[in-house]
């Protein structure tokens, strides 16, 4: 397929509804411009700048196309890889269903606001919700956003995709966040790094007993960064979104999505992820040796579509990917 141009300062052009062809919409809950004026001084809650990404992950970025001359060098030039990593995920889900993926941020580097309501909403089948808001910017969903929701999922055939990220450091304890930091492994992800206060509040007015805990590292195949199989539940997928799945990607802390709720029959663990136990943690401390990785609420009540939990790196390349994701993707574009 031939190399589009990029487009950038612009409204949306709607897209046409065709059966069996799902439209996606991707929307990142940061606030871009607050997020990358993060004061760098700051260890805590905040990106990584481009700098620091090359130094940890020297020599991978020491390339023109990455140089001063071509790319973002602060904390902007990181959201920036976000970005690109997302390439793929376009490609295949464009491929898939004949439909471009469309892309939004809450803030954008322009400043220029964009809540979810309708504007993202008419033209979507699946809506993906990307929680990689720090808590500190204080992002928080707005009633209108949760009703907008609550009325994009009563629509028969849609799929709400929510993805808060980590939940590192919550402890005040220094020993309890030294473990943590120790456990995962990335000297990029500071001792305390608190996501997703937006897609929290998403979850509180829609009714989705989970939350996002934990940077938990998942176990990895000796001697490669290929995660173990998944702990997949083949009995509760009646939809067959792990069809041809045996993994997802290897990344050093994904979140534990814990259900809330006792006797929850509403909603299902699809995927549990098994946990790297080399480094102690206080989850597996706990006697936990897996981490649920991806859950499913079918259709219930007055909502007609359905609600899946899977984090954001699972549809980025930034850290890999292989047949079995690119089935995930494919699963989701078609089921």
């Amino acid at each position: 397929m031939a190399t589009l141009g990029r487009t950038y300062n612009q409204s949306h052009l709607p897209r046409k509804y065709e059966r069996g062809k799902r439209r996606f919409s991707v929307y990142w809950t940061w606030s871009y411009p607050w997020e990358s004026n993060a004061d760098v001084t700051e260890l805590d809650n905040r990106f990584s700048t481009m700098t620091e990404v090359r130094r940890v992950g020297w020599p991978t970025y020491e390339t023109e196309d990455y140089s001063r001359r071509m790319f973002l060098q602060g904390i902007e030039g990181t959201l920036e890889l976000f970005h690109l990593s997302l390439l793929n995920f376009q490609r295949v889900v464009g491929e898939v269903t004949g439909q471009p993926v469309a892309v939004y941020q809450r803030v954008d580097q322009a400043g220029q606001k964009l809540p979810i309501d309708q504007r993202i909403l008419d033209d979507t089948d699946t809506m993906m919700i990307f929680g990689l808001d720090h808590i500190v910017t204080e992002q928080e969903a707005a009633p209108e956003e949760i009703a907008a929701l609550k009325a994009f999922v009563a629509r028969e055939g849609t799929c709400l995709l929510l993805a808060p990220h980590h939940d590192v450091g919550v402890s005040d304890d220094p020993n309890v966040r030294n473990m943590e930091y120790f456990h995962h492994g990335d000297p990029l992800v500071p001792r305390q790094q608190r996501f997703a206060k937006y897609v929290r509040s998403l979850m509180r007015g829609l009714g989705v007993p989970v939350e996002n805990r934990w940077g938990l590292r998942p176990a990895t195949l000796p001697g490669t960064t290929k995660t173990v199989p998944l702990a997949i539940n083949g009995d509760l997928d009646k939809r067959g979104w792990l069809t041809n799945v045996k993994t997802f990607v290897f990344h050093m802390h994904l979140p534990h999505y814990a259900v809330t709720k006792e006797d929850a029959k509403d909603i299902h663990v699809l995927a549990r992820q098994p946990i790297d136990l080399w480094k102690p943690h206080p989850f597996t401390e706990a006697g936990n040796r897996e981490f649920n990785m991806f859950l499913w609420m079918p259709p219930s009540g007055d909502r007609a579509g359905d609600i899946l939990l899977a984090d954001s790196t699972i549809f980025t390349t930034l850290f890999g990917g292989d047949e079995s994701l690119e089935n995930f993707w494919k699963n989701l574009a078609t089921k």
